[in-house]
């Protein structure tokens, strides 16, 4: 199949997913309603991802990609549907995430890759290849459960799918991985372009777990999957920067004040920006998606240098966004 076509028909059943949900969301009970925690003031159909979801399954099939890769993330995706239509406990939601992220990565490191899983445990002071592929299933559900929890304003989750598939597509090209990647990435971008018009600048539908777990989970295997090297797992890793960095921040402040981090809350840094602020969604949700696509190139262009300045670097940008979410929350939320 063309490239041509696979992104057209990914932008298509994107936006047809998230067109029929708006529409008959209701009638089949996926409804999202407001509470003292949301950032929107009306009843919206939620499960609008299922477009993305169904892109995704189309494109996996077609390109021949393996079923250990697209079979879980299906799955988990399926499950987090349920989820967005009835309360599915944090607990259980765990259970499966780690259970697919383990079938993909073990499948994977068996098959082919067993050189990248060492050089990963070799570079950090030797420590076992146990706790590499540990911290690597980690970074799968920790990946797709962020990208779940930012999606909180309209238009946030979609720009960013934009703006992270289109990077890591485009960057497995560089890097030369298997073409069949680079269209499956490029694809999930453009399936996501073609939700964005449903649900910004007025949400008339949300995207729901159907597709931010999706998006998450496929991400960060995907990035797995094309990395050659440790400089690759972390320049692809800086292609979601405001995602991790915004996330981890609000962790840490919730932790730091004693909050259960499965409580519902209104404390990210985007957040503040709509709630508080009363910064139109669609404005910050452009802002995060110029600002990762900037992240994103400077490390790209960071990638012949060494290990060392590509870690340094991000690190720079952690802080540079710690100190604007330390100010803007001191600004609005001590009035």
């Amino acid at each position: 199949m063309s490239l041509f076509i696979s992104l057209f028909m990914s932008f298509l059943m994107g936006s047809l997913g998230a067109f029929c949900v708006s529409r008959l969301g209701f009638k089949f009970g996926l409804c999202d309603r407001p509470t003292e925690r949301s950032s929107h003031l009306v009843p919206t159909p939620k499960g609008g991802g299922i477009g993305i979801a169904g892109a995704f399954l189309f494109l996996s099939l077609s390109l021949n990609i393996p079923i250990f890769l697209w079979g879980p993330a299906i799955l988990l995706s399926f499950l987090s549907l349920v989820g967005d239509k009835c309360e599915i406990s944090p607990l259980i939601r765990l259970v499966f995430q780690f259970a697919a992220a383990l079938i993909v990565l073990v499948s994977f490191f068996l098959s082919s890759a067993q050189a990248f899983l060492h050089q990963l445990a070799t570079t950090f002071f030797n420590i076992p290849t146990l706790l590499v592929f540990a911290f690597l299933a980690v970074f799968v559900v920790g990946t797709a459960n962020f990208y779940n929890f930012m999606d909180g304003i309209n238009g946030i989750a979609g720009i960013t799918g934009v703006v992270a598939f289109g990077l890591l597509g485009g960057y497995a090209y560089f890097i030369g991985a298997d073409r069949h990647f680079v269209q499956l990435s490029w694809g999930i971008a453009c399936a996501c372009a073609g939700f964005l018009p449903w649900n910004i600048p007025k949400a008339k539908v949300f995207m729901g777990d159907v597709g931010s777990i999706l998006l998450g989970f496929v991400f960060a295997t995907l990035l797995v999957v094309i990395s050659k090297d440790v400089h690759d797992f972390f320049v692809g890793m800086s292609f979601l920067f405001l995602f991790y960095a915004d996330e981890l921040f609000t962790m840490y402040e919730r932790i730091k004040d004693g909050e259960k981090l499965t409580k519902p809350h209104r404390r990210h840094l985007y957040q503040i920006l709509a709630n508080e602020a009363g910064i139109p969604h669609w404005k910050i949700s452009l802002g995060y998606g110029f600002c990762q696509l900037f992240c994103g190139i400077v490390i790209w262009i960071m990638r012949e240098s060494s290990l060392v300045g590509i870690l340094s670097l991000l690190f720079l940008f952690f802080i540079l966004f710690g100190l604007v979410n330390n100010k803007v929350k001191c600004l609005f939320l001590t009035r």
